[in-house]
């Protein structure tokens, strides 16, 4: 059963999340985002689906911003249009375009560029697949290079198949040879791209019979085998000069099996039109992975994996390079803290999470399966043992004192603070609320089967198996000097009555 939106109720949220097209920038980057993919067998979009923490549309919309200054994103959404609006939210120069029927990736364009007014923009249209989740700033940064140094009209990023090219099923790319099929050099032509060739096409090819082009009225020949190993292969990512793809892209057609509109005839259009066709690959191929099951999402999100691994291998210590996740952002911030030349001496566990937000610090270890996420701040010298959970909400705050120490399993949500030289054992839970705050001063000692919550503990304090509930802990000095401590202390009984002995 296929999944659809009620058009009237997308289009209005398309008006509300959609900002302005800033005209005075030069460059509009398209995703398209409008299919869910069926082959990844989920009520999830393709789109939603995460790489490493983050939905594959926001990596490839964040890598854009990242790359291109002074950029609109137009964003094509379809199957799925409400959440993956959701997603990305309302941003700057960031619009939406409601594609209410798949009809292919040309037609997918179509309905992004009626978002531009013709009259008032010249510039560059980038198009890139909401899916290609590995795609980086580097990468986009140096497609948008070559496209202007080339003085190309239409520029396509390409992959290296590296494996058996019988096995490739990619749509090649068709160059210009050096020497047309009379044996006359190609000159200034050679290297243009002249089309792509879907791989079921090659393979219904004559043996022997020459496969001809035509390029610049000079004819070009290429035998099956010379087709079926050629690997450079289409990526499915395009750069376009606005002015000359705005008078081609009407005449696309859906005039092929699938009855479908692909942004592949326009090389073709853009040919007969003496218009110039390059292509450029990327150094890392990684980065032009897109998934269609979850298999290989699964192979994305190991690659992901490795590079942050690479980024981090010889400035923390990693257990596992297999099992761990640290946020991007959070890896940015180790980068930095490394780049002061101060050896850092954190030490991640196997299975550690670190989401986003998680301020790290100098000599932090976090044990095994140890899980930390949002706007935790960590002192220094501070051990988290293994299976403990610390995390709370977005706009709260949950910071670590110096040379604190959290045991075996402990959990601790919300909005906290653990003063220096605090140890919570193991077996002790705590919660801190946005109205009650947790407030646990300087060297307390928490221990034994205890929970405490919305408290306010003075310094120094001893709590061993006990509740507290929104209390005041405050010293108590005995007579001998020494510490009041807070033992066994629990809150009055609900529902003694209805309790009996068997």
């Amino acid at each position: 059963m296929e999944l659809k939106e009620v058009p009237g109720s997308v289009q209005g949220m398309v008006e509300e999340l959609s900002s302005r097209f800033n005209y005075n920038y030069k460059e509009v980057a398209i995703i398209l985002a409008a299919g869910h993919g069926k082959r990844i067998k989920s009520h999830t979009s393709k789109m939603l689906h995460e790489i490493w923490g983050v939905p594959t549309v926001e990596r490839v919309y964040n890598a854009c911003r990242k790359a291109l200054n002074g950029l609109n994103i137009l964003l094509v959404v379809g199957i799925k249009a409400k959440d993956v609006m959701q997603v990305i939210g309302k941003r700057e120069s960031t619009l939406f375009a409601f594609q209410e029927q798949q009809n292919g990736t040309g037609h997918a364009l179509q309905v992004a560029l009626e978002k531009i007014v013709p009259e008032k923009y010249e510039g560059t249209v980038y198009v890139l697949p909401g899916d290609m989740g590995l795609i980086d700033a580097e990468t986009i940064a140096m497609f948008r290079d070559e496209f202007r140094h080339s003085e190309s009209d239409m520029m396509v990023l390409t992959g290296i198949y590296s494996g058996d090219p019988k096995l490739n099923s990619y749509g090649r790319i068709v160059r210009v040879k050096e020497t047309d099929a009379d044996g006359n050099h190609s000159g200034d032509d050679c290297g243009k791209v002249i089309e792509i060739i879907e791989h079921k096409d090659i393979l219904h090819l004559d043996e022997n019979k020459p496969y001809e082009l035509f390029y610049n009225n000079r004819k070009y020949c290429y035998s099956k085998e010379e087709l079926i190993k050629n690997n450079e292969f289409n990526s499915g990512v395009y750069a376009f000069d606005y002015k000359k793809l705005i008078g081609l892209v009407s005449k696309l057609s859906s005039n092929n099996v699938q009855k479908e509109i692909y942004i592949t005839d326009l090389i073709d259009l853009f040919n007969k039109s003496g218009y110039s066709v390059n292509a450029v690959s990327p150094k890392q191929q990684y980065v032009l992975m897109g998934f269609n099951n979850k298999s290989v999402l699964r192979e994305m999100e190991a690659v992901a994996r490795e590079n942050a691994y690479e980024k981090l291998k010889d400035v923390i210590e990693i257990a596992d390079p297999e099992d761990f996740f640290i946020d991007e952002s959070v890896i940015e911030d180790i980068l930095e803290m490394d780049s002061k030349g101060i050896p850092l001496d954190i030490k991640i566990g196997k299975g550690v999470y670190i989401g986003k937000g998680v301020k790290l610090n100098y000599n932090l270890t976090l044990k095994k399966n140890a899980f930390v996420n949002c706007n935790v701040t960590f002192g220094k010298n501070v051990t988290i043992w293994e299976n403990v959970h610390m995390s709370c909400f977005p706009h709260q705050t949950f910071i670590v004192g110096d040379n604190v120490e959290v045991l075996w399993g402990d959990i601790i949500k919300g909005n906290i603070i653990i003063g220096d030289n605090s140890v919570i054992e193991s077996s002790v839970n705590m919660t801190g609320s946005d109205e009650n705050p947790l407030v646990i001063g300087k060297n307390v000692l928490i221990k034994g089967t205890s929970y405490i919550f919305g408290s306010i503990i003075e310094d120094e304090i001893f709590i061993e198996h006990s509740v507290l509930i929104r209390k005041k802990v405050e010293r108590l000095y005995k007579k001998d000097g020494s510490l009041q401590k807070v033992r066994f202390y629990l809150p009055m009984p609900e529902g003694a009555d209805t309790i009996e002995d068997l």
